[in-house]
């Protein structure tokens, strides 16, 4: 399951949508959005510092 926070829209350049995040408003970098979708092992709850402090969770606290 990918970050609630992430959306995809319309890049100033890109002819494709970019992965955005809506806690900090702006675009994501690329290794970023791999968090943002849960790819190669990594979890936007265990290794996101920006979706961790959005939902209020301490760094050693498990995601509800």
């Amino acid at each position: 399951m990918s970050c609630p926070h992430l959306d995809y829209r319309d890049g100033d350049h890109a002819a494709t949508e970019r992965a955005y995040c809506t806690v900090l408003e702006e675009f994501a970098e690329p290794m970023r959005a791999d968090i943002c979708n849960d790819r190669f092992e990594l979890s936007h709850a265990a290794h996101c510092e920006f979706y961790r402090e959005a939902e209020g969770l301490d760094a050693g606290e498990a995601d509800p």
